[in-house]
């Protein structure tokens, strides 16, 4: 379980399993653009430098030969993490996030998975897809991939997502218990993968997404949620920016910032 070597981004092109529109594809090539753009730096808020090569470097795209999607991200996020670094994986849509979780499971015994969206993602099935981007954390957890999963900001429950959601035994902190000062709580001895729904934070910040949905959180909050964890990330993801929706091109920057934050904290942990 790599919980001490270096930071790696991984990005994985692949929206097929968007609902509505696509275009979450491109967001790893623009999401890498901001990183390495001249009008910040590569310092974290945490004083640390990104730049470094013990801190994060960059593991290339998935490449997709044949039609098994899944397995082919899996075979990869599992090939870095045999090389000792911990994966940031760039979608994408957040289909990818199963096959990204089935890889790291191996390497963890009880893995925490903590999920920032406005969505559960918990359909059983979305659209005659049980693959869809609706779904992966069904998928995560009826596999038993996860020991504990909590969701934040999340404000688009369905009675069947509410359903599963007391199903799986999910944690869902809902926007209105976000507003009332409910606080995910992860111990210091548990062990962490992140996923980031760039829909979780509000379109008023953020507004390249597939689905915008008003009411969410600030980038400021998810920032804070990244810079609070006191417990080891072995792995994180960050899907759904769609560069192709936001003319503005700020989204990719607000992807980039959370994927500074969350290799920082990758450090400062293991440090």
């Amino acid at each position: 379980m790599p919980t001490s070597g270096p930071a790696a981004v991984l990005g994985v092109p692949y929206d097929a399993a968007s609902s509505f529109r696509r275009g979450p594809a491109a967001a790893p090539d623009q999401i890498r653009k901001a990183l390495a753009s001249s009008v910040g730096n590569s310092w974290s808020e945490m004083l640390v430098d990104i730049s470094a090569p013990d801190v994060l470097i960059d593991a290339g795209d998935v490449r997709f030969a044949g039609d098994d999607v899944r397995d082919a991200i899996d075979s990869e996020v599992t090939r870095v993490l045999a090389t000792g670094v911990r994966p940031i994986v760039l979608g994408g849509d957040h289909s990818i996030t199963f096959p990204v979780v089935r890889a790291v499971s191996r390497t963890v015994e009880r893995l925490t998975i903590l999920h920032v969206d406005a969505h559960a993602d918990l359909y059983d099935s979305f659209e005659g897809d049980r693959f869809s981007h609706a779904c992966p954390f069904a998928r995560i957890m009826e596999a038993g991939l996860a020991a504990r999963l909590v969701q934040v900001g999340i404000r688009t429950m369905t009675r069947h997502q509410r359903e599963q959601a007391d199903r799986f035994g999910v944690e869902v902190i809902d926007m209105r218990g976000w507003e009332t000062g409910v606080r995910p709580v992860v111990g210091h001895n548990e062990v962490v993968y992140l996923s980031v729904d760039i829909d979780g934070i509000d379109p008023a910040f953020a507004p390249g997404v597939s689905h915008p949905e008003p009411g969410g959180l600030t980038v400021r909050e998810v920032v804070s949620l990244i810079q609070q964890l006191d417990a080891p990330l072995v792995a994180a993801d960050v899907v759904e920016c769609n560069p192709e929706v936001d003319p503005s091109g700020i989204t990719p920057y607000v992807a980039a910032k959370l994927v500074k934050e969350i290799a920082a904290g990758m450090y400062r942990v293991s440090r």
